[in-house]
């Protein structure tokens, strides 16, 4: 616990708390990538923020239920609360029926990482941060890890509809981007935190950075925070045609009922999809579509595999009967493939379709199921059930159910899918709606 020494108590005791959520924030290895997880705690979070911040639910939580925990008023409580919210720490939930606000920790991702870099000027130090993060998250594999290395991941690939094949079956609304836009309630535009990251350390490409999309309650609470803007369904199209027309993948919330975001990637910038070409982790969940490749109207011209955002299209020489010279096809990798489309957006020759994959990877039906697999997954399944912040009781039940399910009967049975599905199943039926 030497590292532990260098951090103040308030910001040891947020440490702890953020790796409770879902996706933590681990301690690296790399002497670097430890510099700038310390830093990045320093840097967003005053020690009274961070002791405030280490006791807040992971869940949302009503004002009044906190005000007990904090033994404090709502209104002295909230006036504490607003800074933290103001800077995407702490999350704050309106509820579109009932108007009340709950309030939980924000995590790391998709969380304060991202708040931090959508605004193009706030109360941070943007180098500072973006220095802070890429030694973090690229000195070592740690936080990549923690993130995009389990089965169930944060965001998924969208499909390119303009390239799909004629005789596709029907494509369900949640596959289509455009659905997702026409069926918003509320939409916002943001800058793009890995891209503006990247600007700050030199490194940025020439894509715009207003570029991705926060719809329904995301978009409410990045309105109502000043982390983006409000924009109509005309204005978002548009966003997206021409995101698809550069070349950009689009990745949404690994959700199918009302995903909080649409974001517009590219291979070089993007956090995720650095992850599949840095660390060769799964990071994105693919769509359930995959590249044809049709040879006959191949020119070999390797735009496709120029164009793929994770190197998953490589050119090989192939004979060509009466000719001295070899012919190059493109060659796909259905393992690395993310089933985006860029590649049959960028063919001049029209010589690859989007086509059903056969069998095609899980996608949560809602948020609830993606944090309960997510904390399965982690072996965080106590801290899900019983916030041990919250009574000696809860905290009593958490520790014990962490050690009933570290015992190895427990573990093997919970690396079964088939009884995490119906724990899955059991939950998302049985948990309270979460309407905010």
């Amino acid at each position: 616990m030497g590292h532990m020494s260098q951090l103040k108590q308030e910001y040891r005791g947020l440490m702890e708390r953020l790796d409770h959520h879902a996706v933590g924030m681990p301690r690296p290895e790399d002497q670097r990538a430890l510099q700038g997880w310390r830093e990045l705690l320093e840097v967003m979070y005053t020690p009274d923020e961070a002791e405030l911040a280490s006791r807040m639910p992971m869940m949302p939580t009503p004002l009044s239920r906190l005000a007990r925990r904090f033994d404090m008023s709502e209104d002295e409580l909230r006036g504490k609360l607003e800074p933290l919210c103001d800077k995407g720490l702490v999350m704050d939930l309106v509820s579109r029926t009932t108007g009340e606000t709950k309030y939980l920790l924000a995590p790391p991702v998709v969380g304060f990482f991202e708040f931090s870099m959508m605004r193009a000027h706030d109360m941070f130090d943007k180098l500072s941060v973006a220095k802070a993060m890429d030694a973090y998250m690229h000195g070592d594999d740690t936080f990549a890890k923690e993130v995009f290395g389990n089965d169930t991941v944060v965001g998924r690939a969208m499909v390119h509809e303009d390239m799909l094949a004629a005789d596709v079956p029907e494509v369900l609304d949640w596959e289509r981007t455009t659905r997702l836009i026409d069926e918003a309630e509320q939409l916002a535009v943001s800058h793009c935190y890995c891209r503006h990251k990247a600007e700050h350390l030199g490194r940025a490409c020439d894509t715009p950075q207003e570029i991705c999309l926060s719809l329904n309650n995301g978009a409410d609470f990045v309105i109502r925070r000043g982390f983006g803007r409000k924009i109509d369904k005309h204005e978002a199209m548009s966003i997206v045609t021409d995101a698809r027309k550069r070349g950009l993948v689009q990745i949404a919330d690994n959700v199918k009922d009302e995903p909080a975001y649409v974001c517009n990637c590219c291979g070089c910038c993007c956090g995720q999809l650095s992850a599949i070409n840095d660390f060769g982790l799964r990071a994105v969940n693919p769509s359930g579509f995959e590249p044809h490749h049709h040879p006959d109207d191949c020119k070999g011209c390797s735009r496709c595999s120029r164009a793929c955002p994770v190197a998953a299209i490589a050119m090989a020489p192939q004979r060509a009967g009466g000719r001295r010279k070899n012919e190059l096809q493109p060659v796909f990798d259905s393992e690395l493939c993310i089933g985006c489309g860029v590649c049959a957006t960028t063919c001049k020759q029209e010589a690859i379709s989007m086509e059903r994959r056969a069998q095609p990877s899980h996608v949560p039906q809602n948020t609830i199921e993606r944090v309960v697999r997510q904390m399965l997954e982690h072996g965080r399944l106590a801290d899900l059930l019983f916030d041990e912040s919250d009574s000696r009781g809860a905290a009593f039940l958490n520790h014990a159910v962490r050690a009933i399910t570290h015992l190895p009967p427990a573990e093997r049975a919970l690396a079964s899918e088939q009884v995490q599905s119906r724990f899955v199943d059991f939950i998302v039926k049985n948990a309270p709606a979460i309407d905010a």
